[in-house]
């Protein structure tokens, strides 16, 4: 049976890479105070951890059933 965290962890992988490249190549910054924070880099590696944690949740779980 399809475990559903490891197609949603790729997901969340694969738009957090997007994200984050999309934040390197175009120039869009938004003032927050004094300091120029890009939102699209925040949230790619926000959405790229997110993925990795469910990925890994769904690798090591498939280990402990196999054992």
């Amino acid at each position: 049976m399809l475990d559903l965290r490891l197609p949603i962890g790729i997901l969340f992988v694969i738009f957090g890479v997007l994200l984050i490249g999309y934040g390197f190549f175009v120039p869009t910054q938004t003032q927050i105070g004094q300091s120029s924070v890009d939102l699209n880099i925040c949230w790619g590696a926000v959405m790229g951890l997110f993925g990795l944690v469910m990925t890994m949740l769904a690798v090591c779980q498939k280990k402990t059933e196999a054992s």
